[in-house]
């Protein structure tokens, strides 16, 4: 299955990835360096955070 890498920054997609153990992708639009593991390699997967809601961390300050 494939699984979208977005910027950590602004949200943009970079890639669609299908398995990955390290990735270190630079985003065009704000040139934040985006460094990802595989999860697998961080943590065990029950106390790993998805890789979704490591990329895309929800705005604390808006509504919803």
């Amino acid at each position: 299955m494939m699984q979208e890498v977005r910027c950590g920054h602004c949200g943009r997609k970079l890639a669609a990835v299908c398995g990955f153990t390290e990735l270190q992708i630079k985003c065009p639009r704000c040139r934040t360096l985006n460094h990802l593991k595989a999860e697998s390699l961080l943590t065990s997967p029950a106390s790993a955070p998805s890789l979704q809601e490591a990329l895309c961390p929800r705005n604390r300050s808006s509504p919803g």
